[in-house]
């Protein structure tokens, strides 16, 4: 595999608008996103943004930026017009779509979601969490993926994803981050599909894959990324990232959404 890590990002955002360039100690958000992807050491770091000013301070750090329209209905598409852009002879086969609002990701947590792709069947790979209680559960800005890990296995096929509380009965319930490791061909299919069904109904454009025969592996980690909606969450992050020891990564916050859709 030769992957690349792209970052949508876009100013448009309407519980906290700027959020790209909310600044955390000097450095835009989705600039700390990009340093944790650079650590992650997978290949190349591209920003794929809707606005020059994105661009220009992505460009003044180092990173390559992509102006993409901003009338591009999702970050999945906005990643793969920035990715024909910067690659059109196709050299990088497998993108990971990392969202520009997980400022304490960790590398090792973006390096988890290729693990799916070691098996040649699955054409998209995910993150999924434990979820801890029933009320985490109940959320419905809590998205639950359908899958079973062996009880040595790190690995699972995603069934289904939804809203609502899945599976029903005993067991553990998973949590689904939002970072996809697209098979770059994966990738450009996913684009071209319309809207389906049960992505119509959810809201929630991994259906789209799944319901055109795609798969999706799952790797499950310890907890998710804290990510940043609201300007409670950009102080937290400020807290978090605040020079010298800190508490390290935080668990997700339960009202995250699983918004692949958001940049």
């Amino acid at each position: 595999m030769t992957p690349i890590v792209v970052i949508p990002a876009r100013l448009a955002a309407t519980r906290l608008p700027g959020k790209p360039l909310a600044d955390i100690h000097g450095r835009p958000m989705v600039l700390h996103v990009a340093a944790r992807a650079r650590e992650a050491d997978l290949g190349p770091v591209l920003i794929a943004c809707a606005e020059t000013a994105i661009q220009k301070a992505a460009e003044a750090e180092g990173f390559p930026a992509i102006l993409t329209d901003p009338a591009l209905p999702s970050g999945s598409d906005r990643a793969f017009a920035a990715l024909q852009a910067f690659d059109p002879g196709g050299k990088f086969d497998v993108v990971v779509n990392l969202q520009g609002d997980f400022p304490t990701i960790a590398p090792d947590q973006i390096r988890a979601a290729l693990a799916p792709l070691a098996d040649p069947g699955i054409d998209i790979g995910t993150l999924v969490a434990p979820i801890e209680d029933e009320a985490e559960a109940a959320l419905p800005s809590v998205v639950k993926a359908a899958c079973a890990f062996a009880a040595d296995a790190n690995i699972a096929p995603a069934l289904y994803f939804s809203r609502a509380p899945i599976p029903a009965g005993e067991g553990p319930r998973w949590h689904h981050i939002g970072i996809y490791a697209f098979r770059r061909a994966a990738l450009a299919l996913f684009v071209a599909l319309p809207v389906s069904p049960l992505e119509a109904r959810e809201k929630l454009e991994q259906l789209r894959a799944l319901e055109a025969g795609m798969r999706i592996g799952c790797a499950r980690i310890a907890h998710g990324p804290f990510g940043v909606d609201t300007p409670a969450d950009l102080e937290r992050a400020r807290a978090l990232l605040a020079p010298g020891p800190g508490p390290g990564p935080a668990r997700l916050a339960p009202d995250r959404a699983n918004r692949s859709d958001a940049s």
